[in-house]
Order: C-alpha cells, then structure tokens, then sequence
C-alpha cells in the first residue's frame, strides 16, 4: 500500500530537480490516465461541473473533464516546485485583474478577507501575495494522514503563508485577531462546507452548501469581503521566459460585497445570520461567473451541491446548522453515497 505521505514527500524533494518539460509531460500523463480511468473523483468532477454549464452535452462534459484533471495536475505539479522558484519566476507568473478593489484597503493597511474556490493554483496566488499585496493568514483542511497534512502545512509557510489548521482551538478567533491587526490578507477556500456550519446558496442555478467564514469574518472583524477567482493563462515572450514555465495564473478581485442592511425585526444572531447568508450568496454569484467561463479550472472533485448529497447526512448536517428540516426531493433520496 502507498504511504501517502512519503509520496508527497519524495515529491517535494525530487520534482526540483527535475527538468521542466518532462515533468510537464509526466503530470500530463498521470492527468489523462486518471481521466481514462474514471474513478469517483473523476466522476464527480463531471457531475459538478455538468451542474455548472447545463447547456452541455455527456461527451463535452467528459472532454471538459478531461481539461479539469489537466488543470488539477498542473497545480499539484507547480506546488512540487514552487519552493524552488525565485521571487522574480512568482512575479512574473501572476497577473492581476481588479486591484483597484484591494488597492483602498491595501493603502489603509487594513485587513481584507477574501473568498475563494477551489480554482487554478491559489498556492502561487499566495506566494505572490506576500511581497505584492500583504501577509497571508490562512486556514488549512487537516488532511489524513497527520504526516501528509504536516508536510502541506510546512509547504505553505515555507512561501511565507501562515496557516492555521482547521480544528484547532480558537481557529475563527485566531482569525479574526489577525484581521483586526491589519496589514494582511485572509484567503478562505469556501466553495465547500467542511464544519456543517456552512450557508446554503444558489451556486450556478443549483443549491449547494458553502462555508460561512469569509462573510462571517468580514463582520466579525470589520473589514472587507472581496471575492476573488484564480485561474489559469498561457503564457508566451519575455513573461514565458522569465516565469520559466508556460502557464501562469490571473487573479480576479471581484468588488468587495456590501453589508446588508437586514429586517429591522430581526436582532442578535438572527440578524447576523441574515447578514451572513446575503453576503455568501453575493460572493457566490461572483465566484459563479469564473465557474461558467473557466470551469476546467475548477479542482472540485467533492460533493458539493445538495442534489448530490447523502440525505441522512444532509438532515444532519442542517440540524447542526440550525436550519429547519426540509423534505428530500426524489433524486436526492436516490442518491447513493460513494467513496470519494
């Protein structure tokens, strides 16, 4: 059986070394022989993005598919690398859209919580936010095994990301204090809920449960929700040459989502949840656009949208939340879950 862990270790310390056309072309190959395969994850990913873009056909979205897992591999292929880059290959390999809706904030020196999906290379959008924009403080899935979970953590804060593991003790107010410090960004990977605490929201003409912490943090530290979306360009001339590598990635920084003014009726957490479910919903929408228009770089091989879901854990997961239970439609209690 693979340990994992050492996997990703070997990785870490062989890829560098390693020349940058034939690791291409291996992460291709691994890319298509996991598509060919069609394993769960595989099969999810076209179920997701079948969700997202109606209008296709079963064969487009297996060829669509196919685009996705190219871009996945390509973003586990740059983070084996990404240690060994210079500062210079990072600049060069980012491009920005949208700075003017970080650039008040930024000069301010106020904190900016951002919210992000699971799209294009969001590692190499946190390297090159720390020299550019600000510090990152972040969170990270507690991935198993602990080994394996060490070795991402380590990895991140080596391209000078902090990060706070997701379970510890005081994550939200660990984050928070940060945000009120000032002076850094929080990027929060939101497209999934990971605590059954998570917001329901209407995610590209589907129902899907998403994390809360962007919009919760915003309030909570008083600064502002920028949505943002990552994805991936080719690259060509003098950039090509100085990033070192044909791809490179674009940051989008959606305008930041206003505070709603909720029913003067509601008070203490029944206005606050009010307030966060509009402002998920506003990120949602805006993270929606890059979904439709670049879905291959969309990495979401988890069930994400409710149709898709387990129906006992469904119910379980809205008594968690305090939602009031709803009546399973007939192909959600079809649904059968499988390992993913």
């Amino acid at each position: 059986m693979v340990d994992v862990a050492r996997a990703y270790t070997f990785a870490w310390r062989a890829a560098p070394r390693v020349p940058e056309p034939v690791l291409r072309a291996a992460f291709t190959v691994i890319a298509d022989v996991a598509w060919a395969r069609r394993g769960a994850g595989v099969r999810r990913l076209e179920a997701n993005y079948a969700r997202v873009r109606p209008e296709l056909d079963a064969a487009a979205v297996r060829r669509l598919a196919r685009a996705g897992m190219r871009s996945y591999m390509r973003y586990f292929r740059e983070a084996f690398t990404l240690q060994g880059a210079s500062r210079e290959q990072i600049t060069a390999r980012v491009r920005v859209v949208g700075d003017e809706n970080v650039r008040a904030a930024r000069e301010d020196g106020a904190a900016i919580a951002l919210a992000l999906g699971h799209l294009g290379n969001w590692d190499l959008a946190g390297a090159w936010a720390t020299p550019h924009l600000a510090p990152v403080l972040t969170v990270a899935e507690h991935l198993k095994p602990e080994a394996l979970y060490e070795e991402f953590v380590g990895f991140r804060r080596s391209l000078g990301i902090e990060v706070i593991g997701l379970g510890e003790r005081d994550v939200f107010r660990r984050l928070v204090r940060g945000a009120r410090a000032g002076g850094r960004i929080v990027p929060l990977l939101a497209d999934r809920d990971l605590t059954a605490t998570g917001v329901e929201v209407d995610l590209a003409g589907g129902r899907a449960r998403v994390a809360a912490g962007p919009a919760a943090l915003a309030l909570a530290a008083g600064v502002d929700l920028v949505p943002a979306a990552i994805t991936y360009e080719r690259l060509s001339g003098a950039r090509r040459r100085a990033a070192g590598t044909p791809w490179g990635i674009v940051i989008h920084f959606h305008p930041p989502v206003p505070v709603p003014v909720p029913d003067p009726a509601l008070t203490g957490p029944e206005r606050r949840r009010a307030q966060i479910a509009a402002m998920t919903q506003a990120w949602v929408d805006a993270l929606a656009v890059t979904l439709r228009e670049r879905t291959e770089d969309w990495h979401m091989l988890q069930r994400v949208f409710v149709e898709d879901l387990d129906p006992a854990r469904y119910a379980r997961t809205r008594e968690q939340a305090g939602e009031a239970p709803v009546r399973a439609p007939d192909a959600m209690r079809q649904t059968v879950e499988a390992p993913e």
